[in-house]
């Protein structure tokens, strides 16, 4: 498979405002892609559109070779598909371990998984994203950086192969970025694919293979972040902007 996502042409306006116009990119299996541009370049709507917040206007978004367009968000996320907030979403009555177990339940009512191997897997998660210390623990008393590694598990556990991390840097320490930078390596290497919205210019461009410039809704520019931040355009649209 030459890639394992696209979005083919699509549009979304909301009133007189064309928040996407026209846009259209790929993403190859395992490939770390990173969404970028100026506050309202339509990041947001794009992630929205993927995971069937909205529908578009026009165009078409293809998942492992299956038009997904304008899917109910839980038949995305069944299909493969989990989107991971900046801020946290976690069931704060519920431990670490019960917010992830909980996010495996349609999967293993769909799949009929027993609960031993359901809570193996949930183990697995948690293990990949360094939280078996924090097993027991409320959401509540963790940090950021814990509140974001959770919201990664529970993406994990839905046993999506294509996560979405909207602003996953934000208000985490240098150190905290460099250690989920390192989780994002490793879940790629372990057969994930990912696209990264963030506006933290430097680790991005550390991280990513391949970046996508958006700007007033429509492709501004693609390629590697050496072809990127080398494009004129990008530099006076975005980068010369001030985002750091």
């Amino acid at each position: 498979m030459t890639e394992i996502f696209s979005i083919n042409g699509i549009s979304k306006s909301f009133g007189g405002l064309k928040a996407v116009n026209g846009l259209s990119f790929t993403v190859k299996p395992q490939e770390i892609l990173g969404l970028i541009g100026p506050n309202g370049a339509g990041k947001t709507t794009i992630f929205n559109l993927i995971m069937g917040v909205h529908k578009p206007d026009k165009g078409s978004v293809q998942y492992k070779n299956e038009a997904i367009t304008g899917w109910p968000t839980y038949r995305v996320v069944n299909r493969g598909i989990a989107r991971v907030f900046q801020i946290a979403q976690p069931m704060h009555h519920k431990t670490v371990f019960e917010n992830v177990e909980i996010s495996t339940l349609p999967n293993k009512i769909l799949g009929g998984s027993g609960k031993n191997q359901n809570t193996d897997f949930c183990y697995d998660c948690c293990e990949i994203t360094g939280l078996l210390p924090d097993l027991d623990k409320l959401p509540g008393t963790l940090p950021q950086a814990g509140l974001r590694r959770l919201e990664i598990a529970k993406a994990v556990a839905t046993n999506a192969d294509l996560l979405l991390l909207d602003e996953p840097f934000a208000g985490l320490t240098a150190h905290e970025i460099k250690d989920l930078a390192q989780l994002i390596f490793n879940l790629r290497d372990q057969g994930k694919t990912v696209i990264i919205v963030d506006h933290n210019m430097r680790e991005i461009m550390k991280l990513v293979d391949r970046l996508v410039v958006m700007n007033f809704g429509q492709k501004l520019a693609e390629g590697t972040p050496d072809e990127v931040i080398n494009n004129q355009a990008v530099q006076e649209a975005y980068l010369a902007g001030g985002t750091h």
